[in-house]
């Protein structure tokens, strides 16, 4: 075989998959947060989820800055946002973490609270400071070239169901409920389509919405612009779009994101949140969901389950990991034994 027809002179040897070790960072989150499940306090679950996500991700190889984290540094002692995180090795990622992804579901025992961390090579995740909502459209590869946020919501789901090869009454809406969406719920309900409401977590909603067997066709909805980011992470590598464009709150906020430079008008598109295929993603469920399993407690251990995404190469692992917590607790340094008083 000559050189030029070798394969290594065709393709470049497949490099670190740093997914595999964000899961590492999820896990811990997941298993510190799940002692606090159905306690009533999301103030704790986060705490704690916040803690071993924080001691964990420095043991990732990589020289890494927190774009979406836990807020500014005055309000949130660890994984702030600018807080340099990982062991300072390797080249520079913008890190964007939800250590919990629906403290509310966590506190209340409910379904789909996941632990979740996204990367993106430095400066190249969008910067969502100056507005903390956004309206958002999310679906998965069959559809991601037919929506359009600028539509109707009946619109988008006789998109969605043309392009899924089904009517519009087959279709499932995910929606966050809140009073803000009552219109949006009519507008749903008007167009015959079925709609699924969560409190919380729409990270987790918008993933569910592009990935099949999950019975979710389409997300719509104001939700964090943090949130929004992170979904754009998991976009890439399942291959569906999200689109969005800031909601300001109020006057105030109208204005700081004005002077940002910011047009409030513009349809932000999945390119336009997260400008590089070159992410990685991981999620670990805390609770019970569609999207994952939650942390059990058996007799011999604890397991956990995860999704695992590199967008370069579109790889979407489950990863379903028994732990032995005294030994982890040890190793790791978190201490994941003891159950809140």
């Amino acid at each position: 075989m000559s050189q030029s027809s070798s394969p290594s002179a065709q393709h470049s040897a497949p490099d670190r998959n740093l997914a595999l070790e964000l899961v590492r960072v999820t896990e811990t989150a997941a298993l510190a947060a799940a002692r606090w499940v159905g306690k009533g306090d999301k103030l704790g679950a986060d705490g704690a989820a916040v803690r071993g996500m924080r001691h964990m991700i420095s043991t990732v190889s990589m020289n890494g800055t927190v774009v979406i984290g836990e807020g500014e540094k005055d309000n949130a002692p660890m994984l702030y946002n600018g807080e340099r995180v990982g062991d300072g090795g390797g080249t520079d990622w913008d890190v964007a973490v939800d250590p919990i992804d629906g403290t509310t579901l966590t506190a209340m025992g409910m379904p789909n609270a996941i632990a979740v961390i996204a990367m993106s090579p430095r400066n190249t995740m969008f910067d969502p400071s100056a507005v903390f909502y956004m309206e958002k459209l999310a679906t998965g590869p069959e559809a991601a070239d037919v929506v359009d946020i600028a539509a109707s919501p009946a619109e988008n789901i006789r998109a969605v169901a043309r392009a899924k090869g089904k009517s519009p009454q087959d279709v499932t809406v995910v929606i966050l409920d809140r009073p803000r969406h009552k219109q949006l719920v009519q507008d749903v309900r008007d167009a015959g389509a079925r709609i699924k409401f969560i409190s919380d977590g729409d990270v987790a909603g918008a993933i569910m919405a592009a990935r099949r067997g999950t019975g979710v066709d389409l997300m719509l909805g104001i939700g964090g612009t943090p949130e929004g980011i992170i979904t754009a992470c998991a976009m890439k590598c399942l291959g569906g779009v999200i689109q969005g464009r800031l909601w300001p709150k109020d006057d105030q906020e109208r204005r700081k994101a004005i002077d940002a430079g910011h047009d409030l008008d513009r349809v932000l598109l999945t390119d336009d949140l997260v400008s590089s295929d070159d992410v990685f993603f991981a999620a670990t469920g805390i609770t019970d969901g569609e999207l994952v399993g939650g942390v059990r407690y058996e007799s011999t251990g604890v397991t956990t389950d995860s999704l695992v995404m590199r967008g370069r190469s579109g790889t979407v692992r489950q990863v379903r990991s028994e732990h032995r917590l005294s030994k982890l607790s040890a190793y790791s340094g978190v201490d994941l034994t003891s159950a809140p008083e």
